[in-house]
């Protein structure tokens, strides 16, 4: 029998670290095999108030793994001859409408994120009418030709299931698939109910600006759920059961068959270099290994289910807070994967962000803004990045570990990170908000002249979405910039000259737009997104 004491040993003691670096709430971690459920461990609280441990008994949302459950009961419909999956989703929901001149949209399309229609920003509390707000919204792309996650296609798909079986969802999810496979601790929808056995979930306590893993916390905005693209509750050890499916590719099952599970795990689109999709699962291979699973995430809760098909194994963490779980999954998996082929231990993944010795000084220098007369200078000190300020010494920390951009919470800098912009390799200009930096080293152009109206979209704009809560448009070197608060950026395309109307990106295949509305005092008071409003806010 093969000894994994000294995997689980090691895995205890990364995670033991990445708790107290991650700043994480709370934590379990299922580990398992094509036959046994192998190890649950629990890691700090359910509920930091009371200092409620998470146990194995304690729900966790898991969000979009969900989607995988809602593919397999379409799966299923198509195997009973009751669904196509190649026809029109008008076939099936009359009242799906999207504004196109390409092809009309199939199941297909919505399974695989390749209908080219928005993500959705869940601006709604029904999400049935977020899906029919889909028709205010234009396709950006053919379907079936590129990858956008969107979380309103499976929705859609979720409403298609009701409207085949004329069945609420959550008597689906449960009759198909539930209860058939013993997941007896997992709930299909989550409600005020379901909450009394949910560890709580939290967000950073900033929600309007990047967070480093060490900033504070606070008990995250509740709200139901019951779609088909993130409303199961679940155990770890429950959706290992689930997971115990896959790596069997459903073999003595009479929910999945081999052929639906090769459906599900197909490479049909490249999400990114080594990732593709296939139906409501990803398929991984890089390093050398194939993996397969899925992403989950729910206001104030993270989760991923990993899995291993070639070796059986396999691994789910939940996290009851904003960290990304991914490194413990797949190092999890890694430990798992050694041990049981007999090898030698991976070394854990390195946790710090600091910079090496050799790579520091590409940032450092004096930066002059390109239309005013602010300056900031980049210093160094044992490998940190320190920006000096009236006096002080800021020290910058990379932002997640993103490559070239940095981030401090001083009160002068907290709204926005430090974006550095490379040109050949080389250092030439450092954003910050709508403020460009330029090296004193670079030649770069400073002369820009945007349309005069393009200045009433700046602002701050708010709504009581807690997807998305707020947003921040600025104008830097001409071009308006839409900067979420984590910090990421994507630059507003004009749709027409004269028009209100932006699409968030550069490439023609982006389908997310903005529109701006209601100018008062020469400033925009709206801006509308997928059906959902924002609203410019006091706040700079």
């Amino acid at each position: 029998m093969v000894n994994l004491a000294p995997a689980y040993a090691a895995l205890d003691r990364f995670l033991e670290e990445k708790i107290q670096q991650a700043n994480i709430p709370g934590m379990v971690v299922a580990l398992t095999d094509r036959e046994h459920l192998l190890r649950v461990s629990t890691y700090g609280f359910a509920d930091i108030a009371t200092r409620a441990p998470v146990t194995p008994d304690t729900l966790f949302e898991i969000g979009s793994i969900s989607k995988s459950f809602t593919s397999m009961l379409l799966l299923q419909l198509q195997a009973e001859g009751r669904l196509d999956l190649h026809v029109p989703v008008t076939r099936y929901l009359p009242w799906f409408q999207v504004q196109s001149t390409y092809e009309p949209i199939t199941v297909h399309h919505l399974l695989s994120h390749t209908a080219g229609i928005t993500s959705g920003v869940d601006f709604a509390p029904s999400s049935r009418y977020s899906t029919w707000a889909l028709r205010e919204t234009t396709a950006a792309s053919a379907p079936g030709t590129h990858f956008h996650y969107s979380n309103v296609a499976y929705q859609a798909l979720g409403y298609l299931l009701e409207e085949l079986l004329h069945q609420p969802y959550a008597q689906i999810l449960q009759e198909r698939l539930l209860t058939p496979l013993g997941m007896h601790a997992t709930e299909p929808v989550f409600t005020h109910e379901t909450r009394k056995r949910l560890a709580v979930g939290y967000e950073y306590f900033y929600d309007d600006r990047p967070n480093l893993a060490t900033s504070a916390l606070a008990p995250a905005t509740w709200l139901e759920c019951g779609a088909g693209d993130g409303s199961i509750s679940a155990t770890a050890a429950d959706l290992a059961i689930y997971l115990r499916l896959l790596l069997n590719k459903g073999q003595g099952s009479q929910v999945l068959s081999e052929a639906n599970y090769h459906l599900m795990t197909q490479r049909l689109i490249q999400m990114e270099e080594g990732v593709f999709y296939g139906y409501g699962l990803f398929t991984s291979e890089r390093d050398g290994s194939r993996a397969i699973g899925h992403h989950g995430e729910m206001v104030g809760y993270r989760s991923i289910l990993l899995a291993d098909p070639e070796h059986g194994l396999g691994t789910i963490v939940f996290v009851n807070g904003p960290a990304n779980p991914f490194g413990i999954a797949n190092f999890a998996l890694k430990l798992l994967r050694a041990a049981s082929l007999g090898e030698t231990l991976p070394e854990p993944p390195a946790l710090s962000t600091a910079l090496s010795i050799e790579h520091v000084a590409d940032y450092t220098g004096i930066y002059r803004c390109g239309d005013n007369d602010k300056v900031l200078v980049i210093t160094h000190e044992k490998g940190q990045l320190r920006l000096e300020y009236q006096g002080e010494g800021i020290l910058l920390a990379r932002l997640n570990a993103s490559p070239d951009v940095f981030y401090t919470d001083h009160p002068a800098f907290a709204l926005y990170p430090l974006r550095f912009v490379r040109d050949k390799g080389k250092i030439v200009e450092l954003y910050h908000g709508s403020d460009w930096y330029v090296s004193e080293q670079a030649m770069v152009s400073t002369t820009f002249t945007p349309p005069p109206h393009w200045e009433t979209y700046v602002g701050h704009y708010r709504s009581y979405n807690p997807w998305l809560s707020n947003f921040r448009i600025v104008l830097r070197k001409g071009a308006l910039i839409f900067i979420y608060p984590s910090g990421e950026e994507k630059k507003l395309t004009a749709l027409g000259n004269t028009s209100d109307s932006f699409r968030i990106g550069e490439e023609e295949y982006e389908p997310e737009c903005i529109h701006f509305d209601t100018v008062v005092n020469q400033r925009t008071l709206r801006a509308s997104i997928a059906g959902g409003d924002y609203f410019r806010t006091f706040t700079p």
